[in-house]
């Protein structure tokens, strides 16, 4: 939620790309699940300008200077990787770093999910550290929707048409009124603009999809989901209607939304939403624990239904939510991904870790069978025709939300290989309306993705064996992106 520092940055200008030719590669298509081998790839100014099959490549074309070629040894080609959740613009100091992390793990593509007015001036400006060595950037929202600059239906809509004056892509709504969210909804569709983010806990899913709520991130986080597919949602709909943590007079209070965005209350609540699961009262869990012990299918199938009537597309950061409700995992005590935050955020992620490793035994459990029944609502959604798109809410202090766990977690809600590929290739693009330029390797696509060692359709694990990343035409081998973020991680630490 904060922003870049406010010393300007430097101008970023993508350098253009040389003239490049891929040679005798498997071209998997996920739109259409199909394969073709020994195929040439021929880019040109950041685009493929041709597919073609390599004997006939290599029997017409000029002996140039101007094209490299580069034999593909029989790898597999596939569109880049697309992170549809992510935070990294946000970080004030490892952002390269992070980035270059996320380009190692075949992230092509991403969509920042909070933005600032200094963000997106900085995008307009072209100021934001974006090259041909990060992913890049789908779209953006200006401030997230809250009760600090939106306690009332007139200053919301005010806020979201500035937020589109000054270049937001979308809205990111956060928590609101009730009266608040359905008319921002509304305002902000009548303005060109979607709506994506969490649900208020004063408003059921089912309501949210009716109304046109285009994204729901993390399941619309806590109970709202549960309470909907469990066989007594009456009662406990009443149980869990209750007003946010957010109270809504904080949008009343002179300066508050200047003090928010400052940092200092971001700063004085980041350990605690390092795992938002501790904040929840005894009541929250009791709710949960209640819905969970109810779990109805049918009424699972007919949310998802629903959702995919309304297309009400989900990005569920499972890697995210795995993290909350398993945070005793013995597998993120010492994560390899902790190497790359701070000593003061590894700490503070051990503290959070301790504080759920101590909480009651009952808890925990109602906490793990949360995450077991997310699996679940994942497969009943994708059967039901629910577009499901990757996301890791990271990168962050809290390990295991990067892109490969993500897939691994997909999977284990029982996606199989070309789902999984779909999910983040084809869907991003279908979401955004850019499935003419990006989501597959053919002519005229935008000319960003990879090469790898071994076939995707055959295995979610073969998604992370990366050889190579092409970026706007750019081909980086996958041991070069490995030393740049090793650099990168050095210079952070001295």
């Amino acid at each position: 939620m904060a922003s870049l520092t406010h010393d300007e940055p430097a101008r970023s200008v993508m350098p253009v790309a040389k003239a490049l030719r891929i040679d005798h590669v498997t071209v998997v298509d996920p739109r259409d699940g199909s394969s073709r081998r020994d195929m040439s790839v021929l880019v040109r100014d950041g685009k493929i300008a041709s597919v073609t099959a390599s004997a006939k490549a290599e029997a017409t074309a000029e002996v140039t200077a101007e094209v490299k070629v580069i034999d593909g040894a029989d790898r597999f080609a596939v569109p880049g990787y697309n992170n549809m959740h992510t935070h990294v613009l946000q970080e004030k100091q490892r952002s390269r770093l992070f980035m270059a992390a996320m380009l190692a793990e075949g992230t092509t593509g991403m969509r920042q999910m909070a933005g600032s007015d200094d963000l997106l001036s900085y995008r307009r400006e072209r100021r934001l550290p974006l090259g041909a060595d990060t992913p890049g950037l789908h779209a953006m929202p200006g401030a997230l929707l809250m009760p600090f600059n939106a306690p009332s239906v007139s200053r919301a809509r005010s806020e979201i048409s500035r937020q589109k004056d000054l270049g937001a892509d979308f809205i990111k709504l956060i928590q609101v009124e009730r009266d608040v969210f359905f008319d921002a909804v509304g305002w902000a569709h009548a303005n060109g603009l979607r709506v994506a983010g969490h649900l208020p806990p004063t408003v059921n899913p089912y309501e949210a999809s009716e109304a046109g709520f285009d994204c729901l991130e993390h399941l619309g986080t806590n109970t709202n989901i549960w309470i909907e597919t469990s066989s007594d949602r009456g009662a406990l709909r009443a149980r869990g209607d209750t007003p946010g943590a957010l109270p809504n007079w904080l949008g009343y209070v002179p300066f508050s939304q200047r003090i928010f965005s400052s940092g200092i209350v971001t700063k004085a609540t980041a350990k605690r939403l390092l795992n938002p699961a501790l904040m929840n009262s005894e009541e929250t869990v009791a709710i949960l624990r209640a819905a969970l012990d109810s779990f109805d299918e049918d009424a699972a199938v007919k949310l998802a239904e629903t959702f995919a009537r309304n297309s009400t597309w989900q990005t569920p950061t499972l890697v995210r939510l795995r993290t909350q409700y398993l945070a005793d995992a013995p597998e993120y005590e010492n994560h390899p991904w902790l190497q790359m935050v701070s000593a003061e955020e590894r700490e503070a992620f051990q503290e959070s870790r301790r504080k759920f490793v101590d909480l009651p035994a009952e808890t925990r459990s109602t906490y793990h069978r949360y995450y077991a029944t997310t699996l679940k609502m994942i497969k009943m959604m994708h059967e039901a025709g629910v577009p499901l798109m990757t996301g890791t809410d990271g990168p962050s202090a809290v390990p295991g939300q990067d892109l490969h766990a993500e897939f691994q977690e997909m999977a284990a809600a029982g996606l199989t290989p070309l789902d999984v590929l779909r999910s983040t290739t084809t869907t991003p693009a279908s979401f955004l309306g850019r499935s003419k330029s990006m989501g597959a390797v053919a002519v005229g696509m935008d000319a960003d993705f990879l090469l790898l060692d071994a076939d995707p359709l055959k295995s979610v694990d073969n998604m992370t064996k990366i050889s190579a990343v092409v970026r706007a035409g750019h081909f980086t081998a996958s041991q070069d992106i490995s030393a740049t973020v090793d650099r990168l991680l050095s210079e952070a630490e001295g």
